[in-house]
């Protein structure tokens, strides 16, 4: 059956071999993390049945109800809102550079403001992160990842402390998140620590999480709803991935009233907030120009290898080659599989936020809105090589008595990780193409 997105346009919903093959892209992502198991005769079906649920049952909250498009609306004029008032801010202090009046003539008049990522994308990660410190103090933030976490606790089977982290990591960072339950970290079983890797590698923190709606936004109808989502379903699939990786054997430890992140004041809460989004933007900013720096180099040295398949060798065309099978495997057309494999790639060795750059900047015609769609979960989680020695640093400073057992799970939580958003991605694309409107 030849697949037609256009007939799944609006309430007309359609289904096609390519739903269909997701569906066994996620039988293959739980595969291999079976065939990895420490324990293989302890395959968590009822977790797997829940994960599930919870993914497309989140989903269809927010795309297929009547009256979800309201609240679509919502979250992508919040985003526009905060992108507009962070704009103001820069362009008090750096002028033309954060997108103000110019000092110069452009060379057409039509010709947009130069978009500077430094002075228009990195201030966002500042002010979301003084929000979310300012909203967490008034409890607000609190409130939410409780819900989330009495959620996870209650569908997938996770103790109180656990639950929580889960949930917090959806919204913080995977450092920042392990301090809401700082008094149980040591306290927390071998697979509970290797679940709480797991998820913190496979979502994003809500500082980020704009500013890749910002860089979708103009290629992608809704990025900021995708975005979100993409987080929050990725969540249920780590902690499937973890369980299925390493089983729980002795229950895990109960949340009871204990320390938990607390900040004096609310201007304590913006400062502290904005002191962490100071660290996270010149991290993601010195990473940035790092591996860029590191991809130039490479390609530069490719160059003097003959033309490959009609064209030079680049390391986005070998990451290309390589992840083609996974991108056809979790929903793409094999038409465009060769592209969606390049971002992949880019989001495992170098950093999500490259691979949003690059996927940003891919003409709509060399990608369907579908494709584009099911990257953006793909993509959105922090499962990459450089992020794993960001979380040991946060880990290990929080958790000194437990460093060996840290450093020897980290890199094991790296494969699951990556997976866990490979499979909400596969979730997502099973689902009809009409339920998003996309081609």
């Amino acid at each position: 059956m030849s697949p037609n997105y256009r007939t799944g346009w609006g309430p007309h919903l359609t289904y096609s071999l390519d739903n269909a093959r997701s569906l066994a892209g996620v039988l293959l992502i739980l595969a291999v993390c079976w065939l990895v198991s420490e324990n293989r005769k302890r395959f968590p079906f009822l977790l797997t049945l829940g994960a599930l649920l919870v993914q497309a049952g989140l989903v269809l909250a927010l795309f297929a109800l009547p009256d979800s498009e309201p609240v679509l609306k919502a979250v992508s004029g919040a985003v526009d809102g905060l992108a507009s008032a962070t704009d103001r801010g820069t362009q008090f202090v750096f002028g033309y550079l954060g997108g103000g009046d110019q000092p110069y003539a452009l060379a057409h008049d039509s010709a947009p403001l130069p978009f500077l990522f430094g002075f228009r994308v990195l201030p966002l990660i500042l002010v979301i992160s003084a929000l979310s410190a300012l909203l967490w103090h008034w409890k607000i933030l609190k409130w939410i990842t409780q819900g989330f976490g009495f959620l996870f606790q209650r569908s997938m089977g996770l103790t109180g402390p656990s639950a929580l982290a889960v949930a917090a990591n959806i919204f913080m960072g995977m450092v920042e998140s392990p301090i809401v339950i700082r008094a149980y970290l040591d306290r927390l079983t071998r697979s509970e620590l290797f679940l709480m890797m797991v998820v913190g590698l496979a979502t994003v923190a809500g500082s980020t999480m704009v500013a890749y709606a910002v860089i979708l936004g103009p290629t992608l109808p809704n990025a900021a709803g995708h975005v979100l989502v993409a987080s929050i379903i990725s969540a249920p699939a780590g902690i499937l991935l973890a369980r299925i990786m390493i089983p729980e054997e002795n229950g895990g430890a109960h949340l009871e009233p204990g320390d938990e992140l607390k900040y004096q004041s609310s201007m304590d809460a913006v400062t502290r907030g904005v002191q962490d989004g100071v660290m996270v933007a010149v991290n993601v900013a010195a990473m940035l120009m790092v591996f860029v720096a590191f991809v130039w180099i490479i390609n530069n040295m490719l160059a003097l290898a003959p033309d490959f398949d009609g064209g030079p060798l680049t390391l986005q065309r070998i990451f290309g080659f390589v992840f083609a099978p996974v991108a056809y495997l979790i929903g793409l057309p094999w038409s465009e599989s060769q592209t969606g494999g390049a971002v992949l790639g880019s989001k495992l060795f170098l950093t999500e936020f490259i691979a949003y750059i690059e996927l940003g900047a891919i003409p709509a015609d060399a990608l369907s809105e579908r494709s584009r769609m099911i990257l953006t979960y793909a993509l959105c989680g922090f499962a990459n090589v450089a992020s794993v020695g960001i979380m040991t640093g946060g880990m290990t400073v929080l958790m000194p008595g437990r460093r060996d057992e840290i450093f020897a799970l980290a890199w094991k939580s790296l494969l699951p990780g990556f997976l866990a958003t490979l499979m909400a991605a596969a979730v997502v694309a099973a689902l009809p193409a009409g339920l998003f409107g996309s081609r």
